[in-house]
């Protein structure tokens, strides 16, 4: 763990690395206790820098040996501070080789060189391979590689680098080799190494291109029927690439591993996926439709990184968009286009819109936010965040907005032709997509460098007398650390008017030529305020702004309630039909959060659900829901989303001082008062949605799941026997994780009595599916019912550990994150139990503390009673010694800002 003072680095400060590297040589002996690596590297001096230096990096290694040139190098021939190891003065070609010892057993990190479940597995993204040997550790060095691994064949029977296996054989002693070669140029973060007894599903596809590749996934014995899912997702990548950006596969083969500890979902080492097996394995038993989903998106995600971060990478790690946004929406285009249909394509944006304001909106307004592209870290495992993947996405799909798809496709050409091979900037990828397009998209800039979620303001004036609208769009966005003023953004603003009747009307706007065809207009918002004016409009409309979704902001417009119902009724554009639901709900869950707050202030002695059914009832959000759950001719998905009220997450965000207590007895209050009101509608729901047979996780059988367990779920909020028993012949009878999950989940979150033993009883069947075991954690951390004292309980059960980060997730975060009401507890509790629980992962997992560490970095904007606590829990890590620099840099930020 490095506990070295913390060092800020800044982006204005990159220089390029005073030597290129040619080719490297690698050989590892391995061993879990002591691991030696050999290391040959060619390296010429860089015409482009001024040092003469070698500069190489590297932690927790023993230095063996070091030549230069065949010279062996004593300690006076270099220096070795800090994990800096700098050789002066060297020749302007040299031949460095280098050996050192590491240690993969003893590496609790789960970056470098690991064992887990006694394989080995490497994770070197972003400054992992520094913990293999010491290199010039960035992205800007990329080189050739050749690796030669050699182990016990009886315990290590396979074994797998990058690239092509060239060669293979026996050695003395029980021992074999493989030999590897890559012949791609890449950058050492993408360097990879898998060695153990692992079985595979394999499969030989030809490409576009003519050639036959090998297929394969890689697991664990007792896995191979878990891996079907993932096959079919990476082979429907790898014809999707080719049919949507002409982009093929470049190797022989490419493999994916999947392993059960790992820090991230998946890396895309180049032609060696290893995954997080969460990511993976998957059969109607142990996966939900979830699962099955996020599987083919991250299975795509790592493919299509072949192109976007592999062939053309990033120059420094604060170009790191420049990879991800750029893949995380090539993931959700592609997920869009496997569903197949336009309402497939709107549930799936109205999800990834979802994960954006509940996670990214709160990033940017607290003080981790930071820009696209930022101009500073201590340390870059914190800047695997949603800003520089979901709003980096966002920032990418507004190039395809602005230039149609037709248009992007043009810049992405351009990209590639331009950079194959190279490491480059977020600026490079926005000059291609303007030279391509013949765009000025010099302001479309400020989407990288300011930080913040920019606000429209939007208002309308109708002219009957000249059949004429004038709509007013007004910008800004909020201070953020270390950006008070921010300058107008470029803003792609999707408009749609429709009539009395609820159809689209033809759009012309001022001065434009032709007759009016299109029914949505991107509007480009590029000042700070702007009125943009309709002709030929024959009534007043209902507006429908930011169709799509089309920009990151936070879009205000003084939306009536008839208007919103209206909208959620009518609107051709599904984002914005749900959206008008979401408004609407809002609303109300806002109204009745105040009602709980002012009813506790009052010292009333009542209850406080008498209190909440006396103030005025809210009939237009209840028939609204009611007429989307029986339009069939909705899909079903998109009523299930219409139906999920916005979490307790996404309330506080609206308030200016958050109150977990208070939002959460009324959303529950809400939502026990819809169940009520439409107890037969949902009960019509259920019985008209289940799907009979051999489980599919195609969408729309997917979609009718959904629909009839978030029926189950507001039905079960009655705690009716009739209900209850419901779920509980579901959770018997079911054939999928999908339904059995949903059905115990309605049960632990009833007052049925056998909850219990339902608890119990799936343990018992799931006991040897890690992934089943840490639903089963998650569902009790996140149950209404939940405390501290819960969770502590659960903590000490024989089969949670803090050492796994998927089992640490779904007990500790779940807790933390996804139980807002019971984290949040008055006495503070909750804060104590976090700050115990980073502080233990901080010294044996730093990146995975960090994450849990910003559970608490918006302390400020909560109750005054509540922030004093968060303040003391925070302070208690703060002075905890050893801090990693992971830990370190969210407590300091959380404290300061």
């Amino acid at each position: 763990m490095r506990t070295d003072t913390p060092q800020t680095i800044y982006r204005k400060d990159y220089a390029a690395p005073n030597y290129l590297i040619d080719t490297v040589e690698m050989g590892f002996d391995l061993d879990p206790s002591a691991t030696r690596v050999a290391t040959r590297i060619a390296m010429r001096r860089n015409p482009a820098a001024a040092g003469r230096d070698i500069v190489l990096f590297g932690e927790e290694l023993e230095l063996v040996a070091l030549r230069v040139n065949g010279k062996a190098l004593g300690r006076g021939d270099y220096r070795l501070a800090g994990g800096v190891l700098t050789i002066p003065g060297a020749p302007a070609k040299a031949e460095l080789e280098i050996e050192t010892l590491t240690h993969p057993d003893k590496n609790t990190s789960l970056m470098g060189l690991y064992v887990s479940n006694g394989n080995f597995f490497t994770q070197c993204e972003a400054e992992g391979f520094r913990k293999i040997t010491y290199f010039p550790d960035r992205p800007d060095v990329m080189a050739k590689y050749t690796v030669m691994l050699r182990a016990d064949r009886a315990k290590y029977p396979v074994l797998l680098s990058n690239g092509n296996l060239v060669e293979e054989g026996e050695l003395p002693d029980g021992r074999h080799y493989a030999k590897w070669e890559d012949p791609f140029k890449k950058p050492s973060y993408l360097f990879a190494l898998v060695a153990g007894n692992l079985v595979c599903q394999e499969e030989t596809v030809r490409l576009k291109s003519g050639r036959d590749a090998l297929l394969q996934v890689w697991v664990e014995d007792g896995n191979l029927d878990k891996t079907q899912h993932a096959m079919d997702s990476l082979k429907n990548s790898i014809d999707w690439d080719v049919k949507r950006f002409g982009l093929d596969l470049d190797l022989d083969r490419f493999m994916i591993v999947a392993v059960g500890d790992f820090n991230m979902g998946a890396m895309e080492n180049k032609g060696l996926n290893i995954f997080n097996t969460k990511y993976v394995l998957a059969n109607p038993r142990i996966a939900t439709d979830v699962d099955f989903a996020n599987i083919e998106a991250v299975v795509g995600h790592e493919y299509f990184h072949n192109w976007t971060g592999n062939r053309v990478t990033c120059r420094d790690w604060f170009q790191l968009s420049l990879k991800e946004g750029l893949t995380v929406f090539r993931d959700q285009e592609f997920s869009a286009d496997m569903i197949g249909t336009d309402s497939g394509r709107a549930v799936k944006r109205i999800d990834d819109v979802r994960v954006l304001r509940q996670a990214q909106f709160p990033e940017d307004a607290g003080p981790m936010a930071h820009p696209v592209r930022p101009d500073s870290y201590v340390e870059i495992n914190n800047f695997y965040t949603v800003t520089v993947y979901e709003k980096g996405a966002e920032v990418v799909r507004m190039y395809q907005t602005l230039l149609g798809r037709e248009g992007f496709r043009k810049g992405m050409d351009l990209y590639f032709a331009r950079h194959d091979g190279q490491a480059v900037t977020c600026d490079d990828f926005r000059a291609a997509m303007a030279d391509a397009n013949k765009r000025d998209l010099g302001q479309f800039e400020r989407w990288y460098s300011q930080s913040g979620t920019p606000e429209v303001d939007a208002s309308a004036r109708y002219d009957a007398k000249s059949q004429t609208l004038e709509l007013t769009l007004e910008q800004s966005c909020p201070a953020t650390p270390g950006q008070k003023k921010k300058q107008p953004f470029h803003i792609p603003v999707a408009v749609g008017l429709l009539d009395a009747r609820g159809r689209d009307m033809p759009l012309r706007l001022d001065g434009a030529k032709g007759a009016a065809k299109d029914t949505t207009l991107v509007l480009e918002l590029t000042k700070a305020r702007q009125t943009f004016r309709f002709t030929g409009v024959s009534e007043k409309p209902v507006l429908s702004i930011l169709r799509g979704f089309s920009a990151p902001v936070v879009l205000k417009y003084d939306y009536s309630d008839a208007e919103l119902a209206f909208l959620m009724a009518h609107d051709s554009d599904p984002f914005n039909r749900w959206e008008a639901g979401q408004r609407l709900a809002t609303r109300r869950l806002l109204n009745l959060t105040v009602a709980v707050q002012a009813a506790r202030q009052s010292g009333h002695v009542v209850a406080v659900d008498t209190v909440l059914n006396n103030i005025e009832h809210d009939g237009a959000l209840t028939a609204a829901l009611r007429a989307t759950l029986n339009d069939q001719s909705l899909d079903p998905a998109f009523r299930e989303l219409a139906l999920t009220l916005p979490s307790e997450t996404m309330i506080a965000e609206q308030m200016e001082v958050i109150d977990p207590h208070a939002i959460h007895v009324a959303r529950q209050f809400l939502r026990r008062s819809l169940a009520r009101e439409l107890r037969e509608d949902l009960l019509a729901a259920y019985r008209a949605n289940r799907t009979p047979g051999d489980y599919s996780p195609d969408a729309g059988s997917a979609g009718r799941r959904a629909l009839k367990n978030v029926a189950l779920s507001y039905l079960a909020e009655l705690d009716d026997p009739e209900v209850l028993e419901l779920a509980a012949q579901q959770d018997v009878a079911a054939n999928n994780m999908t339904d059995r999950l949903a059905a115990l989940s309605a049960l632990v979150n009833s007052a049925a009595a056998g909850k219990g033993e339902a608890l119990q009883r799936f343990y018992e069947e799931f006991e040897a599916e890690a992934l089943v075991i840490d639903k089963w954690f998650t569902l009790q951390a996140t149950a209404r019912g939940a405390d501290v004292n819960t969770v502590r309980t659960l903590a000490e059960h024989p089969a949670f550990t803090l050492k796994n980060p998927n089992r640490a997730r779904s007990l500790i975060f779940g807790f933390c994150n996804g139980n807002p009401s019971a984290f949040h507890v008055a006495d503070g509790n909750g804060y104590s139990f976090w700050a115990e629980q980073v502080i233990a992962l901080n010294a044996s997992n730093p990146q995975v503390a960090a994450r849990l560490a910003r559970s608490l970095d918006r302390w400020r904007k909560y109750t005054p009673a509540l922030q004093e606590k968060m303040r003391l829990a925070l302070q208690q890590v703060a002075s905890s010694p050893k801090l990693s620099r992971d830990v370190s840099e969210v407590i300091t930020k959380a404290l300061s800002n």
